[in-house]
């Protein structure tokens, strides 16, 4: 069991879920199973078949991919108040990657026959399009970047994403971005030594300072010229 009415309030702080009606908030809820794991367990393998839609409730889940080399790429980066995992549901094909909990982590998994009844509604299956354009234009900004963007800019561009949870797409940017530069050096395809490089000339013209696991956004303005 869990308290629907108080992971209701913490889940409809997230944009795309607080635009549903909120009957179909409550349901979600309702119908909804609570999911726990430890540090390093996966929620999903790449190639499993879709459960259903998960939410997370509180800690952090990378989403990643795992060549035979064993070389590891972050995708993104799932924080609390982000539903994902509709896109195998929707096709009806099995995971493309990887969800491993960073650190203790609380999900809610959304039954695949619930879904599948809200996607009849014209509000929910709207919604969950709207998410996914979302999700494509930020797979089309990638793409840009690694193919026309310079490294420094492909930086700048990650770190303002990451300012709005990544997946989570806030409209407004936090200073805080929790993510180590091993991790950040994953998610852009390139070296730690390359990715170290990079910020500490943004570190030394302002736009953030470097902390322990984490990097402060001082200046949106600025990272967001230097994207043009």
């Amino acid at each position: 069991m869990h308290d629907c009415p108080a992971l209701l309030a913490a889940l409809s702080v997230n944009p795309w879920f607080a635009s549903l009606p909120v009957e179909v908030r409550a349901h979600m809820v309702g119908q909804a199973e609570p999911v726990r794991l430890r540090r390093g367990e996966m929620l999903f393998r790449q190639g499993d078949a879709a459960s259903g839609l998960y939410a997370l409730v509180a800690g952090t889940l990378k989403m990643s991919t795992l060549r035979e080399d064993g070389k590891e790429a972050i995708l993104a980066v799932i924080e609390a108040g982000v539903w994902f995992g509709e896109i195998s549901l929707i096709d009806k094909q099995p995971r493309t990657h990887d969800a491993t909990a960073v650190g203790k982590v609380e999900a809610l998994l959304l039954p695949r026959s619930v879904f599948d009844t809200l996607m009849q509604r014209a509000d929910f299956a709207g919604a969950i399009a709207a998410l996914l354009a979302a999700r494509i234009r930020l797979l089309y900004g990638i793409v840009e970047d690694a193919t026309l963007r310079s490294t420094r800019a492909r930086v700048a561009r990650r770190l303002l994403l990451l300012a709005r949870g990544d997946a989570a797409l806030s409209p407004g940017p936090r200073a805080r971005v929790p993510v180590s530069q091993e991790g950040l050096a994953m998610m852009l395809g390139m070296t730690r030594q390359t990715l170290s490089t990079q910020l500490r000339l943004l570190a030394d013209e302002g736009m953030i300072e470097l902390g322990y696991r984490c990097i402060e956004v001082v200046s949106v303005e600025r990272l967001r010229h230097l994207i043009g």
